[in-house]
């Protein structure tokens, strides 16, 4: 049976009149490209909060580079800024930031599908998918337990960092209605990853209280985690032998690169006086490890990024590019990236056929995501770094580290996002958006049809390396 070209004119027309027709063909076509449109729309929509007289403190509307830019960072929960959180924005505004964080670090997807579920008492068809590509589950039957731990876990985070930080906020700012404000606000920033501070000088006033640096530092670290390991971790009560492949990447990935960052980062900066070089021994390993847990995505600092050495802002880039873990309100390519990578190199040096780890063989397919999402990363970075270059004449390596930190959803920042001309700053807010999306989720959502193949071309080799 065939259906007449006149026939699929008219049901064509009669998806695009009736909306929900049109976002049902989408959901099920592309959830990608629905989830990016539902993304941009939020972000807008947090921009023009922003761009009202109201959000500013001085009561004059924010010029939109200004505005878009940090919305778009709140949204991705990034942390970079162009104007200081504290002293220009308005209470109001304060306020639209933090629930900017809030549903960034939620997933807006989720947040869609969290509403939906409200309205119709049940998850239907079209917000599984929506859920499914917002927080990175390959099986739908899997959507509505995770979506219950995203929340649930958040909320739960949320409220135990709250709790710890409000008495020390309200003891340091002698005051109950900012110190609670203040252990609100830095509650949802630390575990959402988002790097946001609401004191002038963000965290340098408190370089010696541990009573809130060190459950900003906790909330950074098990927000990069990443929701699928939470819902493992809750399961099988910490039983190594059920956790998934997954789950023990990330975790194994995450302590390594958690140690070597504040080993890289001390011996680079231990001498240097203009960071850590005249603090005593203690305080020197208490700012490395802080430091390491914020360059993968954290974006607090207690130093000045931009007096650190050459080789510590390299060192720093690179974490910042591996991110934390797939799923997670954290950036960056992912730990699991890493990975899949360094098994596949490890396999082909020990000449195995497959790529194995913990008892299992990673599958082809995944191997092929995580060098695409290498390649796309890269590429996104060196187009940006070209067109902030071709704006701006600081020196590569200022440029360099504030492209990563965009990409990466991090945060930190040599001050440079502050100094760009409107351009570069439409040039970080879209690559905070590609790096908050994913490349691979943003590859698919931009791609004009979904492609499968019924037959296969005889296999040959080129000669690589």
């Amino acid at each position: 049976m065939t259906i007449s070209p006149t026939s699929q004119k008219s049901a064509r027309r009669s998806i695009w009149r009736d909306p929900r027709k049109l976002v049902d063909s989408v959901a099920r076509s592309s959830p990608a490209r629905l989830a990016l449109v539902v993304f941009a729309l939020v972000a807008l929509t947090f921009t023009l909060l922003l761009s009202l007289p109201l959000s500013a403190a001085d009561g004059q509307a924010t010029p939109l580079h200004d505005s878009l830019f940090t919305a778009f960072s709140a949204v991705t929960v990034t942390g970079l800024v162009t104007v200081n959180t504290a002293e220009h924005w308005s209470f109001f505004g304060q306020v639209v930031i933090l629930l900017g964080i809030q549903v960034g670090g939620l997933g807006i997807v989720t947040m869609a599908s969290l509403l939906a579920r409200a309205v119709t008492r049940q998850l239907g068809v079209r917000s599984k998918l929506l859920a499914q590509q917002g927080i990175s589950t390959g099986k739908l039957g899997e959507v509505g337990s995770l979506l219950r731990t995203v929340v649930l876990t958040t909320l739960a985070v949320e409220l135990a960092l709250a709790v710890l930080l409000v008495p020390s906020f309200i003891v340091a700012d002698k005051s109950w209605t900012a110190g609670l404000w203040h252990g609100i606000f830095y509650a949802v920033s630390s575990f959402n990853n988002a790097g946001f501070v609401s004191h002038p000088d963000g965290l340098n006033g408190f370089a010696d209280n541990l009573w809130i640096l060190v459950p900003i530092m906790v909330g950074v670290f098990i927000g990069s985690l990443g929701f699928p390991v939470f819902m493992v971790l809750m399961a099988t009560k910490f039983e190594f032998r059920k956790w998934t492949v997954h789950t023990k990447l990330t975790l194994l990935v995450t302590t390594i690169l958690l140690i070597a960052g504040a080993v890289i980062w001390a011996i680079f900066e231990w001498s240097n006086s203009s960071t850590i070089g005249d603090m005593d021994v203690g305080e020197k390993v208490f700012h490395a490890v802080f430091a390491s847990t914020m360059m993968r995505s954290g974006g607090f600092s207690i130093v000045d990024p931009s007096a650190s050495s050459p080789v510590t802002l390299l060192a720093t880039d690179a974490l910042m590019f591996a991110g934390g873990g797939s799923a997670s309100t954290a950036g960056g390519i992912k730990v699991t990236t890493i990975a899949v990578l360094f098994l596949a190199i490890l396999a082909e040096v020990r000449g195995d056929s497959d790529v194995r780890t913990f008892g299992r063989t990673i599958t082809e397919g995944a191997l092929r995501v995580a060098i695409s999402v290498l390649f796309l990363a890269a590429t996104l970075i060196l187009v940006a770094t070209g067109l902030l270059m071709a704006v701006s004449r600081e020196p590569l390596d200022r440029i360099l580290f504030e492209v990563i930190s965009a990409f990466a959803t991090c945060g930190l920042s040599v001050g440079l996002s502050e100094e760009l001309p409107p351009f570069g700053k439409y040039v970080l807010s879209a690559l905070m958006f590609a790096g908050r999306i994913g490349p691979i989720s943003l590859a698919a959502a931009l791609s004009i049809r979904q492609r499968r193949q019924l037959y296969r071309f005889p296999n040959e080799s080129p000669i690589i390396g």
